[in-house]
């Protein structure tokens, strides 16, 4: 009777820990930011960080929930617990160190002076944008670089999407744009409605503004959760699977 209770019990401890394994893992993510986090044209969200976040989640044996958050409420909703972590293209920078946990960071794409294919401008400075519009998205790092660059030179026009952002380069509103590289190729340089180019050297430095890199943000106090994704991490670059998930994305980039 005991030996068959022990059972019992051990085969009851065993599906509990099943259970607990493949508790539903909600990740907030702001969208479109593509080719980092968007949808397609039948609404199912996808991208760099959608394809990743999934393979963690496999990795760590746990069910991946995306859940769209704008970004100007992702961190205060992390600390709602509206979700478990956000991945979401967030540069892990000091500031944001001091509300939340990072991940090791997962990929550091530089960001890019995009122009007009027929442009004058053919290196960024002080004196080629004087008088210039600079678009940039509105709270981003490049906003930063570019306002405290260029600001006193240049007026800055800033948009809540680098889709709003193209629509004043194609008619002309905007002399040149500062995007991640990533979100510059797939907005302008694959463009079929306008052409454009890069101007001068991809930017990755200094770290002030650009940061380690994208990191995942977690609740500090959820370090274990952390240290499973760090080791989901490791392994899918260990084993081909990043570096696949990466070459479908940024086959033309630089990391």
């Amino acid at each position: 009777m005991k030996k068959l209770l022990t059972i019992t019990l051990l085969g009851s401890a065993l599906l509990a820990g099943s259970a607990v394994a493949q508790d539903t893992l909600r990740i907030g993510v702001d969208v479109p930011y593509e080719p980092m986090e968007y949808r397609t044209a039948d609404g199912e969200l996808t991208g760099f960080d959608i394809e990743l976040g999934n393979a963690i989640c496999e990795e760590i044996d746990r069910k991946c929930e995306w859940v769209v958050q704008a970004w100007d409420g992702i961190i205060p909703g992390l600390m709602a617990r509206k979700y478990d972590a956000i991945m979401s293209s967030m540069t892990i920078n000091e500031e944001r160190k001091g509300t939340v946990l990072f991940s090791d960071p997962y990929i550091k794409p530089p960001s890019a002076w995009f122009t007009p294919e027929d442009s004058s401008i053919d290196f960024p400075a002080k004196q080629t944008l004087e008088g210039k519009t600079i678009g940039v998205q509105r709270g981003t790092l490049q906003d930063n670089y570019a306002t405290d660059m260029f600001g006193d030179a240049a007026e800055i026009s800033r948009y809540s999407t680098a889709d709003d952002l193209v629509l004043d380069m194609d008619a002309g509103r905007v002399d040149i744009a500062f995007l991640d590289f990533p979100v510059g190729k797939s907005t302008l340089l694959d463009s079929e409605e306008g052409s454009y180019k890069v101007v001068g050297s991809m930017i990755t430095e200094p770290e002030k503004y650009f940061g380690e890199g994208f990191g995942i943000a977690f609740r500090k106090r959820d370090q274990e959760l952390a240290d499973q994704f760090n080791e989901a991490l490791a392994t899918l670059k260990e084993n081909g699977t990043y570096q696949e998930i990466y070459n479908k994305y940024f086959a033309t980039g630089s990391k």
